[in-house]
């Protein structure tokens, strides 16, 4: 019996035709004018649309969520569309993954972002150095190593740190960057003064949330910073698989035996005083 074949990987900076873009089953086609479309055909998703460079930013999250009516959208087609709209918009690997990262810090920076009052509560509660858990495309790391704070990005997915340390030069950010699993961190015992944790726990089940903020109490010095969504149901589109409210929040709080803090502002926030050891 032959073994099976790995699936193929998809690397976001590989060359592509201008104008079109096309892994595994998901294509997406820049057409001269018409509005987003996701149409199947054939277990094939086509996606069209007439975005210009303006329009690459990370308000496409929120145009494509509006525009999936399917209920078996699923995570990994919600961020093929994604990076085939980048891709599609403007010729070239690395020039589209600029644009869309200047676009995103600036409207991230000015408060036009849906999720810049977020990333502003982020940067406001951490002190000192940072290693931030799932940091997906990076944007908060970004942020805060503009803002001259020593920054780690993490994430599991290789492909979202090459492309971060790939884009970050060319925006003219220094930043340091780590694959791995954010419930098992290769980082020494209290090498980081903040740990963040923004728009991840909903995205892991009970078990995996609490290996994560074991890890982030481990390596932070001074303080857990964790972020959540507050969702009557999970978007499953967006990866999430759990939902949040603020008892839940407390009760993690009170299950590390740390001192902590809950509060609500554009979800829901917790904050832990990693200086303080275990109760129990």
């Amino acid at each position: 019996m032959s073994p099976t074949a790995a699936a193929p990987v998809m690397d976001s900076l590989a060359p592509s035709t201008p104008g079109y873009w096309s892994f595994g089953h998901v294509s997406v086609e820049r057409v001269e004018r018409g509005p987003l479309s996701l149409r199947r055909e054939g277990g094939r998703l086509h996606v069209r649309h007439s975005l210009t460079a303006d329009d690459l930013s990370e308000r496409l999250v929120a145009d494509v969520t509006a525009s999936v009516e399917d209920a078996d959208f699923g995570q990994d087609e919600f961020e093929l569309t994604m990076v085939g709209l980048v891709r599609s918009t403007v010729d070239g690997a690395l020039e589209s993954w600029t644009v869309y990262y200047r676009n995103s810090l600036r409207e991230l920076l000015d408060g036009t972002a849906d999720f810049a009052p977020i990333h502003a509560k982020a940067e406001e509660l951490v002190r000192g150095s940072v290693l931030d858990l799932g940091s997906c495309f990076g944007f908060l790391p970004l942020r805060l190593a503009r803002a001259g704070t020593a920054v780690t990005a993490t994430d599991i997915l290789p492909g979202t740190m090459v492309l971060l340390d790939a884009v970050a030069p060319e925006l003219g950010i220094e930043i340091t960057t780590l694959v791995c699993d954010a419930g098992d961190v290769p980082a020494p015992d209290k090498s980081a003064d903040t740990v963040t944790a923004i728009h991840l726990l909903e995205h892991v089940d009970d078990a995996v949330g609490e290996s994560v903020i074991a890890q982030a109490l481990r390596i932070a010095r001074q303080r857990v910073v964790i972020a959540v969504p507050f969702e009557d149901e999970a978007t499953a589109c967006h990866g999430h698989v759990r939902t949040f409210d603020l008892a839940s929040l407390r009760d993690l709080g009170e299950r590390t035996g740390r001192p902590f803090e809950v509060l609500e502002h554009h979800g829901g926030w917790l904050i832990l005083d990693a200086t303080t050891t275990y109760s129990g």
